[in-house]
């Protein structure tokens, strides 16, 4: 790994063999230790989509919903640690890949890299955003209503003024500049994991708590496509898309860094992952809604079933969580708008660089707002993005990257097992696409413009 260098100089570098670019220059900057590393990867991982895991077990049951979220995390762990193993390999052999489209275009081939790889990343990163921006949305809206139960104001102005934080946040110059913000993301994603956990226990105690009925719900279609819309909520709420940008903000040597920051982060995710599923499932069975929160509203009375300050201390936990996350989303981005209009040899602050930077990221953040605000039914497009986008990226490619690179025998136990996985997860794919497509189809004629839901 040596030829390593931290960049933010006024010319290029290189990193090993690789020359460097503004967007490594600038945003990928190699200067973190294991713990940001842990901040950064617990981020992109435990995040606001944990709460629609109760929903996914309706269509599961108790046995396969928990089957399924052992298997997603020893599979990611397992895929995520791989992928890290080959970038340490193509490292020491002088190749550090800062990217994971660049992976794919030395690994895979060069049409990989910049016709697959690269656009279902950035579609993922960018959907992730306008999927953050309208959750914020609707967890302001919910604080707003319970302040002001009668209030007039609509969706997509909670939307704007989500968009108007992310405005700000997008600023923040670098990857490894998030790690305070990113530490302060893991204590949130504990406290609201945490909040929706003892609240689900509390109303599934009461008196007013709703019959429960773990019974799966509907006739065989629906039933058979629940399952497979389940399996693509978990493997997304898994899903990272970006390790090899989080492995590249890391100060050499990496070795063993990643693994440690995984072993933090994975750490997270049991605690509440299976804490938040678990009791919301217990407490809510096959009436669990999307979002675990809107659970704690009676439809039948429109009243609390937890006191209204609970209700709003968890939406704003969640809140400042989602801005961390979608922070964190945009770097991919911003290293490609870097690379492409900052010039690395001038100084990372200059005015040169600086106004095209402002410009470019306010520009990004303004449209996915505006998407947001526009499209309050994203969240079945982003399940199609989810099912297209980060199933092979966090479940094929780094188990095929791994034999491609290290080529191990094929009488192997090591070479059939990511095999096995890469075809199985390639086939849960395809069928989570259809099932989102149907999805989509299914809700289109409840679609409104900028519908106030």
């Amino acid at each position: 790994m040596g030829g390593e260098e931290e960049g933010s100089g006024n010319s290029k570098e290189k990193r090993g063999e690789e020359v460097v670019d503004a967007g490594s220059l600038f945003v990928l900057k190699s200067k973190g230790t294991w713990w940001h590393c842990g901040f950064h990867l617990t981020t992109s991982i435990v995040a606001p989509p944990l709460l629609s895991l109760p929903y996914a077990f309706k269509f599961l049951g108790w046995v396969a919903g928990i089957s399924c979220l052992v298997g997603g995390a020893a599979v990611t762990f397992y895929s995520y640690t791989l992928l890290s193993l080959t970038l340490q390999h193509h490292a020491s052999h002088g190749h550090r890949y800062l990217r994971f489209r660049d992976m794919a275009y030395h690994i895979l081939g060069p049409k990989w890299g910049r016709y697959y790889v690269g656009p279902i990343q950035m579609a993922v990163c960018y959907g992730v955003v306008i999927a953050n921006a309208l959750l914020g949305g609707q967890c302001l809206k919910a604080m707003y209503l319970v302040m002001q139960p009668d209030g007039g104001m609509k969706l997509f102005e909670f939307v704007i003024i989500f968009g108007a934080l992310l405005l700000v946040l997008a600023q923040i110059p670098s990857f490894h500049s998030l790690r305070h913000i990113n530490f302060f993301s893991l204590l949130l994603c504990l406290l609201y994991s945490a909040s929706a956990s003892a609240a689900s226990i509390y109303i599934g105690k009461t008196s007013d708590a709703p019959e429960k009925d773990y019974s799966i719900v509907g006739d065989q279609e629906t039933r058979v496509f629940g399952i497979f819309n389940a399996i693509a909520i978990i493997a997304t709420t898994y899903g990272n898309g970006i390790i090899p940008e989080i492995q590249a903000t890391i100060a050499a040597p990496v070795k063993e860094k990643m693994l440690k920051g995984l072993c933090m982060c994975y750490i997270v995710v049991i605690v509440t992952f299976f804490t938040v599923a678990i009791t919301g499932y217990w407490a809510f069975g096959n009436k669990a809604n999307g979002l675990i929160f809107t659970n704690f509203l009676n439809s039948e009375t429109d009243h609390y079933l937890v006191p209204t300050w609970f209700i709003f201390l968890i939406n704003l936990f969640t809140v400042l969580q989602l801005s961390a996350v979608a922070v964190v989303y945009l770097q991919p981005i911003n290293d490609i708008l870097e690379s492409v209009i900052s010039d690395p040899t001038k100084k990372e602050f200059s005015v040169r660089n600086v106004i095209p930077r402002l410009a470019a990221r306010s520009l990004f953040v303004m449209v996915a707002t505006i998407f947001a605000a526009m499209l309050p039914f994203f969240g079945d497009v982003n399940s199609l993005l989810g099912a297209f986008g980060f199933i092979p990226l966090d479940f094929v490619l780094p188990v095929v990257f791994f034999n491609f690179t290290f080529k191990p025998s094929k009488k192997s136990f090591i070479f059939w097992i990511n095999t096995l996985i890469a075809v199985v997860f390639s086939c849960l794919g395809v069928i989570a696409m259809v099932a989102a497509v149907r999805q989509i189809i299914m809700d289109a004629n409840t679609y409104k413009l900028f519908a106030d839901v």
